[in-house]
């Protein structure tokens, strides 16, 4: 028999037996372990090509390296935190990620360099968005949209955060001793916070809706977990080859290391902004029409990037809003699995659905910097990133179940239950 305090942490119904630290604990984690293992890497890219003599293509490899591990490493890591939460799993994951960071700013040739990033996908396997939300959906049940939001207003911050402050000690010391300062705060602060604020109890994996009777496997063969899964792949690596290529286009255009990296960093602001628009967009619109719109928005603020030439100050500000849709976007992704399919499988539907999207923006910024010449440079490159956004919204239109239910081996035909704009107990909207 479920306890009422189990009962409590598992719907998020009960605010005395919910596991309170942990909201604030995976705001303050998630901003340093994103602006710290991420959103370090542009800023310094740069300083490492030219004190070390290596190539960008090289080095940025080395990042989508890191990037393809983790999107690999996701899947099983998804079943580990829905049997027995994210305690040791993001625990471990900051300490490999602190070793990661150490082993980056010591590597004295290329290849000790892609081993640390190496370790640092296994790091973001494990300390990034997909455990986090895994936690967030468990302990807080059918109230897990606040506090989804809440997680994502703060990790929005990583970049507004942490861009500028690496390029100011960037401007101080050298990138190895910039990369070495980060990994200290890195430690400081995730290591001890995940280790002593995720202890809450586990609660057991709530059971699927009433109206759809399916297992994991049935919804992964099935044609709206594929298609979104392209959507989401197509849009991820639109989305992270235009953060990732941000810098140099602003470069291009006139702007300093230091203005490329504010910009960038206010980018993390919009995103922010743009989370705190997330329910009430939610509010008025179905799973699928606002999956295909905010895709859409995105690939328009790219193509407005790509076209306006200037002046600066509205390039920055074509950022922000870039950063409002992408805030917005990851919002999207976190809902997902639940909007859709529920939430009794939701840590491996979730890795199994984000494996394809981040092994696409792993390749993101190294096609980005590969494509930028043949295409005739950044703007080049934006319009051809447009151009995939678009596909993924096609693709989009057919990523719900659907009356006729699409699952293949499901009990009964699926209710339309989450194109509906008002929310429902376990099945997000």
């Amino acid at each position: 028999m479920t306890t009422p305090d189990t009962r409590g942490a598992a719907t998020g119904t009960g605010d005395r037996s919910r596991p309170r630290a942990v909201l604030p604990a995976l705001c303050a984690t998630q901003i340093t372990s994103w602006g710290i293992v991420y959103y370090a890497f542009p800023v310094l890219n740069p300083q490492i090509n030219a004190d070390t003599g290596w190539s960008p293509t090289a080095t940025t490899a080395a990042f989508s390296a890191a990037l393809l591990v983790s999107a690999l490493v996701g899947i099983p890591v998804g079943r580990i935190l829905d049997r027995h939460g994210p305690r040791a799993v993001m625990t471990t994951g900051s300490v490999l990620g602190t070793a990661a960071v150490l082993t980056v700013a010591a590597a004295p040739n290329l290849a000790l360099f892609t081993a640390g990033w190496l370790l640092a996908g296994l790091a973001m396997a494990a300390t990034f968005y997909q455990p986090a939300f895994a936690a967030l959906t468990r302990w807080w049940g059918t109230d897990r949209v606040r506090a989804l939001t809440v997680v994502t207003l703060a990790g929005g911050l990583a970049s507004t955060v942490f861009a500028p402050l690496t390029a100011a000690l960037a401007e101080h010391l050298s990138w190895r001793a910039t990369y070495a300062v980060l990994a200290v705060i890195l430690a400081a602060v995730t290591i001890p916070t995940h280790a002593l604020a995720l202890r809450a109890p586990w609660p057991p994996a709530p059971p699927p809706p009433a109206q759809r009777s399916f297992d994991s496997r049935s919804v992964v063969r099935s044609r709206p977990f594929l298609l979104l899964a392209a959507a989401l792949t197509l849009n991820g690596f639109a989305m992270y080859a235009v953060v990732i290529a941000l810098v140099p286009l602003l470069s291009e255009r006139g702007a300093s290391p230091t203005t490329a990296a504010w910009a960038l960093g206010l980018g993390g602001a919009g995103q922010t902004l743009g989370r705190t628009l997330y329910s009430a967009l939610a509010r008025r619109t179905g799973v699928t029409t606002r999956t295909v719109a905010l895709i859409t928005a995105g690939g328009a603020t790219t193509t407005a990037l790509a076209l306006v030439p200037g002046p600066l100050p509205l390039l920055v500000l074509l950022a922000i809003v870039a950063g409002m849709v992408r805030g917005n976007l990851t919002l999207l992704q976190a809902t997902a699995v639940t909007d859709r399919w529920g939430a009794t499988h939701y840590g491996r539907l979730a890795g199994l659905l984000a494996a394809p999207a981040t092994t696409a923006s792993a390749l993101a910024p190294f096609a980005g910097a590969a494509l930028a010449g043949p295409l005739g440079g950044y703007p080049g490159l934006f319009i051809a990133l447009a151009l995939t956004s678009a596909a993924a919204a096609v693709l989009a239109l057919g990523g719900t179940p659907s009356d006729r239910g699409d699952l293949p081996g499901a009990a009964r035909p699926a209710p339309r239950i989450c194109d509906s704009p008002r929310p429902r107990a376990g099945g997000g909207y």
